[in-house]
Order: structure tokens, then C-alpha cells, then sequence
């Protein structure tokens, strides 16, 4: 395996997460625009952590990477986070 090789796996490794977190953080931005006091580049870097560390909780359980199981557990951790986010300043002010 090439080093090419080992960069486009962990590319594509990260990317659901990546993405999700993204996509997640955007909406969030757009659902409690009004509400958001933290910028987006931190949410999203927050939930991109977040994701990546479930991806990599998910292939030490299971052994192999790309289990739904894993997906699944990636998609409640990174809305909750967010919501989260959102909610702590709600409630505060």
C-alpha cells in the first residue's frame, strides 16, 4: 500500500463525520439563528471531534469500520452535541 493509498483511507475514513458535522452545525445555524453565540466554525470543529472519535470508539468495538451501528451512534452524537450547544444558551438567557 502506497502512501496515496493511506491518505484516500483515512480520507474517507473521516469523511461521513466530517460531513455530517457540517451539515449538522449548518442547520443548527439555521434552525436557532437568533439563538447562536458560539460561531459555527467552532460548533462544527466541536461536532467533527466528536464524530471522529465515535468512527474510531466504533472500530475498536466492532473491528471493522463502516458498521451502521457505528453511523447511527455518529448521527446521536453529533445532533445532541449540537443541540446541546444551542440549548446551553437558551436556557441561560
Amino acid at each position: 500500500m502506497t502512501w496515496v493509498d493511506v491518505f484516500w483511507h483515512m480520507a474517507n475514513f473521516g469523511m461521513p463525520a466530517l460531513v455530517l458535522s457540517m451539515g449538522i452545525t449548518l442547520w443548527g445555524s439555521f434552525q436557532f439563528r437568533h439563538q447562536a453565540q458560539i460561531k459555527w466554525l467552532w460548533r462544527w470543529l466541536l461536532n467533527a471531534i466528536c464524530g471522529l472519535a465515535v468512527l474510531v470508539g466504533g472500530l475498536v468495538i466492532t473491528g471493522h469500520d463502516g458498521k451502521m451501528a457505528t453511523y447511527g451512534a455518529l448521527v446521536l452524537v453529533c445532533a445532541s452535541l449540537e443541540w446541546v450547544l444551542q440549548m446551553r444558551f437558551k436556557l441561560r438567557g
